[in-house]
């Protein structure tokens, strides 16, 4: 096919000029004329994302959010509001007047993978915004607005195609796990092009000072200085209270954190409690013996492997086992499989679980739906076990099951069963309103994980008081772990704020000496 040049478009251009003829309608020009006049934005206070959102409720801790990040923040900022304040609506709230004022035209938003569905049904059925699901074969830069997993993008070639091209602003939710500045996704992150950027947790800081660090060098490289510095200056050995007050207007400097009561919102009440449990004789037994197992044996003389048996034995024969075969398996002396398989016939001949039992009672007690938290998938099997024998229906959760599993064991709990039994994956992105018993049956060695847990329930919708409940084993692991927990919300509560009840009220119930190796 031929393409031949026109000059059609000169005769009608000559005669305009040399007859004066009318350009075009003047009617036509004049609604044009009002249209772009009425898309103008001259003020840039206030929010005018608001006016294109008539439908969706939103409250004045999240528009004063949103103000703040793009006002006084220049739009880099963490949203850092307790659990189940809405930190999902605050961003899209923010992108959504970014997106109107026309400053971003391209946005990022990275999440966890069982997450990415969420997000785009959010920002499209809430805000209007025409927010994808990223897929292997879509041409990235066709996409005003992806949803993408953090895993997926860091990986080729689809790091390399972000990489090319020029975000206005990205949005990562969950930020928490970029707490570790030698990680590939804290990497992929910061060799990000970063226009505008979100980061979204709840909790900034779970075990210590130097994750706040990392996480604000990622929205604004130095602005608490070096990494030597702040370490001179902000270490444990180094704290004192005018040094904390210092940090703690930096990061406000950054940060957005709303708390429940700092909302005029009217919540429930939540009543936390730590219930110290027994062992069994037999279980006491064997407790100690897994214990003994590092004087016996190289490959228990870690800290980390005694501990995690510790831990495990604490929550249920069936998870100790399991690792115990596994080492077992791995062990090339003889001797020390014989003594390994020793321990492993006295675990599994322990008839009693106390804490198993003291969780029936609570359930029994409160005669309602229960979460329960565990920590081992060994553990969950077992505990839907024993609970069906005791006539309790329950229906599991952990990070194994697909979307779509996750879904229907939420809608079983919510229609069919009493209990939902989750492993750490239940922590988030899953809301449970309609329950409002919480039983963290293994205690984590980070506090923030107990927040997010009891977040699932414990957010706007919640129409009951909350009771949680915090299983822990007497002389044990356990009471090093309670001890742990305590200190590391110390230090959340200097440097970003306080908290909700989590545990108890600090000091409220000293845990007893710890027994660890």
């Amino acid at each position: 096919m031929k393409v031949v040049k026109s000059s059609i478009w000169k005769e009608g251009f000559l005669e305009r000029i040399e007859n004066r003829v009318e350009w075009d309608q003047w009617t036509l020009y004049k609604m044009n004329y009002e249209i772009t006049k009425e898309n103008l934005i001259t003020d840039f206070h206030g929010l005018k994302a608001v006016d294109y959102l008539p439908n969706l409720q939103l409250f004045d801790h999240q528009l004063q959010a949103a103000e703040t990040v793009i006002e006084e923040m220049n739009g880099k900022a963490i949203l850092a509001d307790e659990v189940g304040l809405g930190k999902t609506i605050e961003a899209g709230l923010i992108l959504k007047e970014y997106l109107i004022r026309g400053l971003v035209q391209k946005a990022l938003i990275l999440v966890p993978a069982s997450l990415v569905n969420q997000w785009v049904d959010e920002l499209n059925g809430k805000f209007h915004i025409p927010a994808i699901a990223y897929r292997k074969n879509y041409a990235l830069e066709a996409c005003q607005v992806v949803v993408m997993s953090i895993d997926m993008a860091k990986r080729k070639p689809h790091k390399e195609k972000i990489y090319a091209e020029n975000y206005d602003l990205i949005i990562i939710d969950e930020a928490h796990k970029l707490k570790n500045h030698r990680t590939k996704n804290y990497e992929f992150v910061q060799n990000l092009k970063k226009k505008f950027c979100l980061l979204l947790t709840a909790t900034p800081i779970q075990n210590n000072v130097y994750e706040l660090f990392h996480l604000i060098s990622l929205l604004k490289p130095g602005h608490l200085g070096s990494f030597e510095s702040f370490q001179a200056a902000f270490s444990k050995n180094n704290r004192h209270d005018e040094a904390e007050e210092f940090l703690h207007e930096l990061v406000n400097q950054v940060m957005v954190r709303n708390r429940r009561d700092d909302t005029g919102m009217t919540w429930t009440n939540r009543h936390v409690e730590i219930i110290p449990i027994q062992f069994t004789q037999q279980e006491q037994a064997a407790y100690e013996m897994v214990s003994s197992l590092k004087e016996t044996s190289p490959i228990f003389s870690h800290a980390f492997s005694m501990i995690t048996l510790q831990k495990e034995m604490c929550s249920s024969k069936e998870a100790t086992a399991l690792t115990l075969t596994k080492m077992k398996e791995r062990c090339t002396n003889a001797e020390e499989r014989k003594e390994i398989e020793k321990v492993i016939t006295t675990v599994m001949n322990v008839e009693r679980n106390a804490k198993a039992e003291k969780a029936y009672e609570i359930i029994q007690k409160a005669n309602d739906k229960v979460i329960i938290f565990t920590e081992y998938e060994a553990s969950q099997v077992y505990l839907q076990s024993y609970l069906y024998s005791k006539g309790i229906t329950s229906v599991p959760f952990n990070g194994r099951f697909s979307k779509s599993k996750r879904d229907w064991m939420k809608q079983l709990f919510e229609q069919k069963a009493q209990v939902l039994i989750a492993t750490e994956s239940g922590s988030e992105g899953i809301n449970l309103q309609f329950c409002n018993h919480v039983i963290n049956y293994d205690l984590p060695w980070n506090p923030m994980k107990l927040e997010q847990r009891i977040g699932r329930v414990h957010r706007i919708g919640q129409k009951e008081n909350v009771h949680v409940y915090n299983l822990a084993i007497q002389d044990t692991v356990e009471d090093h772990i309670l001890n742990l927990l305590y200190e590391k919300i110390d230090v959340f509560e200097r440097v970003v704020g306080e908290l909700d009840d989590i545990l108890s009220h600090v000091n409220e119930q000293q845990p007893s000496n710890s027994k660890i190796i």
